[in-house]
């Protein structure tokens, strides 16, 4: 069976600290495993032009809702990699996982936002490498209570990173993005890998295939499938082989859910944000699409959390 995560939308007008409350508490009670938010550091116009302002920061944001919640997991989809020094993320990471008892989610991606990247300095045509370099050293600072490190972008020594995560060995690391790149290195660093929105036949017959071999030619284990599609119910169904995974009438969502069990996915976060922000609609509108689609999909949904920690 799959576990439904949400994606709460932690940016635009109306986004409150009592409507975020809202959305986490609303997904606890209505049995979803996992709640998820974006991440932008430095939104500039091509970023709030899909992602306007406000915009709350997912990890200060996730460690206060942790106390609005008990069983609910809680994460980043994605939390860019270049924006922040790996040491912070490595930090605030492992702080989230013991605040909210073993509960946290930390998804990644590489980022898209040219502009962005230039307001924060970052060298946008090396993020891939970045993301690499600092992948390894927020993996290695979760398990080592001192670290020194000698890379191309970072560079550092006897640093003590600690509290360690309550979660053993680490939390959770979900890799993101859809490209080859990406691909590889959710088979390297990633306990599940995380796309957004991928196509149907592209995602069974490529992309899983060669998540497989990268993981094979690593000699790790296969990352778990845990994307995240968009969530839109319409009156009736739609035609056509190019229908968006999670764009359809209850019928085809729960077909697309039922695919993604028989994919062997582990959890599938639901997006109700829309492609452009005047096309968002109250949250009242999207629980109701959110419930609907987690009535329709009960036979093949468990309401067990996204993460099942071992706390010391």
């Amino acid at each position: 069976m799959i576990r439904l995560g949400v994606n709460v939308p932690n940016f635009g007008p109306g986004t409150t600290p009592a409507s975020l409350r809202s959305w986490v508490t609303l997904a606890e009670e209505a049995g979803f495993s996992l709640a998820m938010m974006s991440d932008h550091v430095a939104p500039t116009p091509d970023v709030t032009a899909i992602y306007p302002p406000p915009f709350y920061d997912p990890f200060t944001t996730l460690a206060w809702l942790a106390t609005s919640t008990t069983r609910l997991s809680l994460g980043t989809s994605v939390a860019i990699v270049p924006y922040r020094h790996p040491l912070l993320t490595a930090r605030a990471s492992t702080n989230l996982d013991q605040l909210t008892g073993g509960r946290f989610v930390l998804g990644v991606g590489a980022g898209w936002a040219e502009s962005e990247f230039a307001a924060l300095g970052v060298p946008f045509a090396a993020r891939g490498p970045i993301t690499d370099e600092f992948l390894t050293v927020i993996t290695r600072a979760w398990v080592e209570p001192c670290l020194s490190f000698e890379g191309d972008h970072v560079r550092f020594r006897d640093v003590a990173t600690g509290p360690a995560p309550a979660q053993r060995p680490h939390p959770p690391l979900w890799v993101g993005g859809l490209g080859e790149r990406a691909i590889r290195r959710a088979a390297r660093f990633g306990d599940a890998w995380h796309p957004v929105n991928p196509g149907r036949d592209w995602l069974q017959h490529v992309a899983l295939p060669c998540l497989a071999d990268h993981a094979a030619a690593l000699g790790r284990p296969v990352p778990r499938l845990s994307p995240r599609i968009k969530a839109r119910l319409t009156p009736h169904d739609l035609a056509g082989p190019d229908r968006p995974l999670g764009v359809g009438s209850l019928a085809q969502l729960h077909d697309d859910l039922a695919w993604f069990d028989e994919l062997g996915a582990d959890v599938v976060v639901l997006d109700t944000n829309p492609d452009h922000p005047d096309e968002r609609r109250p949250a009242a509108d999207d629980w109701r699409t959110l419930h609907a689609i987690a009535a329709c999909a009960e036979d093949l949904v468990t309401s067990e959390p996204a993460v099942q920690p071992t706390i010391p």
